[in-house]
């Protein structure tokens, strides 16, 4: 097994001082940061968020390998920094406004991250100028919005709306999601995504900061 291919499969079992000690010694046999990251590290997570998807494993497993990810990213980001590496993209992403559910927006996180975004989290109970303000700050692709509750996913709407009278709709994409929402109320409010699970959020968010590039 070569060195990047045992950085993911410790990634996957999540053995982060295990994934950690892989990733040094591949910076030691001279592989560049960049490689390390996407055919070891990112490999892994995608791995994790296919099964993910198919209900392969679940949310501790996938908390584990976040937490093997992100201690294995510590030896490598002044690599990083000093190759120039950029993002794939860049999302802001929060609940919305009324709504404290976090799991599966923080879940959104990790898979995304996974696939080489910069993910902005802004947190729970956000508000329509708190998303556009995000969104012109940290010059979002994508502004991604969840709701875990029939009262609150009506709150999805106004931020399309407020992105709109802002004046940037057409700058980004925006996409939705949560247990009550659908492709359906998705296309009424005007987003542009629905993805059922944060797998396939993840990569939804990937190929539409591709296109954007």
């Amino acid at each position: 097994m070569s060195t990047l291919e045992d950085i993911s499969a410790l990634l996957q079992k999540g053995k982060a001082n295990e994934t950690k000690a892989a990733v040094q010694k591949a910076l030691d046999e001279g592989i560049d940061a960049k490689t390390i990251l996407e055919e070891g590290l990112m490999a892994g997570m995608s791995i994790i968020g296919g099964k993910f998807k198919r209900n392969e494993v679940y949310v501790p497993e996938v908390l584990i390998a976040a937490r093997a990810m992100n201690a294995a990213l510590e030896p490598l980001k002044a690599r990083l920094a000093e190759s120039g590496a950029k993002s794939r993209g860049v999302v802001v992403l929060g609940t919305v406004k009324g709504d404290l559910h976090d799991i599966g927006k923080n879940l959104v996180k990790i898979m995304m991250e996974g696939k080489g975004l910069e993910v902005h989290d802004i947190g729970v109970d956000v508000s329509t100028d708190k998303f556009v303000a995000a969104a012109k700050e940290h010059k979002a692709d994508v502004v991604a919005c969840s709701a875990l509750l029939t009262t609150t996913m009506t709150e999805m709407k106004s931020v399309v709306e407020a992105f709109s009278a802002a004046g940037i709709r057409d700058k980004l994409v925006i996409m939705v999601g949560g247990a009550p929402v659908t492709d359906a109320f998705c296309k009424s409010i005007g987003a542009d995504i629905y993805t059922p699970d944060a797998a396939s959020a993840a990569d939804a968010a990937a190929a539409a900061c591709a296109k954007s590039a």
